[in-house]
């Protein structure tokens, strides 16, 4: 596992890539997280899947391991849940709703953070039901 991938031929100068060994990352060629120059930081979407098993269950159990998974790429940033300034929730069920939610106030209520939920028809895997993204800014006093 590395913490950073290489840079593609053409990508802008200051870009980091984190890679956390995930399975997908080096199929589909992607990076966990982007840190661009200015210090934004995107996290891709994030499943409870660690170590390429499922780590947990019900929605809301999904939806803390998923940011969990979020908040390590965060930390090979430097940056941690006090700097997300945005979260999107993807869940396959309405029902998931409220438990997905709660678990994203147990996490994020002191940060405030603006976020979006949205209702998809499926992931990779049928028994994935919560998928997140995050991005986090770290100021300039950092």
């Amino acid at each position: 596992m590395t913490d950073s991938a290489p840079t593609a031929s053409g990508a802008a100068p200051g870009v980091r890539r984190i890679q956390s060994g995930a399975p997908w990352e080096e199929k589909f060629g992607y990076a966990r997280a982007v840190e661009l120059p200015g210090g934004l930081v995107l996290v891709a979407g994030c499943t409870s899947v660690v170590n390429g098993e499922i780590s947990a269950g019900s929605p809301y159990e999904q939806a803390v391991a998923s940011f969990e998974v979020a908040f390590a790429a965060l930390e090979k940033a430097g940056l941690g849940r006090e700097d997300v300034v945005r979260t999107r929730m993807y869940l396959t069920h309405a029902r998931d709703v409220d438990d997905v939610g709660r678990a994203h106030k147990e996490l994020f209520d002191d940060v405030r953070p603006v976020a979006t939920m949205v209702i998809v028809s499926g992931f990779v895997d049928p028994s994935l039901v919560v998928e997140v993204e995050v991005e986090a800014f770290r100021g300039g006093d950092r």
